[in-house]
């Protein structure tokens, strides 16, 4: 049985090439014995976007079987805590990759990743769940409309896509306003709860050298205000760019530019596969490694 001093736990920058910038995601190792009430209260601790627990998988077809935690709840599926887990897993020998494939279980279901070199190069895909526009309220649509005024949108009208995640994705017309916007973050929260997402996915196309589109994504239907680098999002936001423009160079794969606005500077890529599956990936790196030491909540008193 594991107890509290066996834990093990890493804290990792996801989509970077360097510690200190990507996602932070932290990972407990070990935590078979915890109840989802001591896992949501170390994740709350964490103050992470995300904090995962790596557990033994229950079919024979998984590496291993993933639980996923905000701050306030448990999710069942997320981007950058797939990829991140995906190294601790490698790490620490818990799972190898077969011909350069993993398969996480999740309360999604079970998830392809993919491994591609190794060492400080070493990169992480994970697939992303299958998408479809979801025809909005027209009430949703109006709250949307009034969120964004007085922005200059771009090609590409906004709208709810669901996969794995529910997002509003919505296209701006240029790099310099999406770095710019202070968008209201309780209008986007409300938004977010009469719709059934995330919250708001807003992009941009880029001229840089090194990216070709830009990304902020506001998940404050889930208590954070702006994701450093977003992998469920940028998913959504591949599924939705090669549905609208499949002729488009973006549809042949892309590089993206997120964070820098919360000082992280992630860069994620986006790759295609022959039967048009996105894949969203990018390098990872262990920041903390250590030992856990974090007792159970107390139990309610009983009046």
């Amino acid at each position: 049985m594991s107890t509290s001093a066996s834990l093990r736990f890493l804290q990792v920058d996801v989509f970077t090439a360097r510690a200190g910038g990507g996602n932070p995601l932290g990972v407990v190792i070990g935590a078979e014995q915890w109840s989802s009430a001591r896992m949501q209260a170390f994740a709350a601790w964490t103050q992470l976007v995300e904090t995962t627990f790596l557990l033994p998988p229950t079919t024979s077809t998984a590496s291993y079987r993933l639980r996923i935690f905000t701050p306030f709840r448990e999710i069942a599926f997320a981007g950058h805590p797939s990829i991140g887990s995906a190294h601790a897993a490698l790490d620490a020998g818990i799972a190898s990759a077969h011909s350069g494939q993993l398969q996480q279980s999740c309360l999604a279901g079970e998830i392809s990743l993919r491994v591609e070199g190794q060492g400080p190069q070493r990169r992480i895909f994970v697939q992303s769940p299958a998408a479809e526009v979801v025809a909005p309220e027209s009430a949703d649509l109006a709250a949307l409309a009034a969120l964004m005024h007085g922005l200059d949108l771009g090609d590409l009208r906004p709208a709810l896509v669901a996969g794995g995640r529910r997002w509003w994705l919505a296209e701006l017309a240029d790099e310099s306003s999406l770095r710019a916007w202070q968008p209201d973050h309780a209008a986007i929260a409300q938004l977010a709860k009469a719709s059934d997402s995330l919250g708001l996915c807003v992009f941009a196309r880029s001229s840089s050298a090194d990216f070709e589109l830009v990304v902020r994504a506001f998940p404050c239907g889930v208590g954070i205000n702006e994701d450093p680098a977003s992998g469920a999002a940028n998913g959504l936001i591949a599924a939705f760019l090669r549905l609208r423009e499949p002729g488009s160079a973006l549809a042949q794969g892309y590089r993206v530019s997120q964070g820098r606005e919360l000082g992280r500077d992630a860069m994620i890529e986006v790759r295609y596969d022959e039967l048009g599956r996105s894949w969203i990936g990018g390098q990872t790196q262990t920041v903390i490694d250590g030992r856990l030491h974090f007792p159970a909540p107390p139990l309610p008193l009983v009046s």
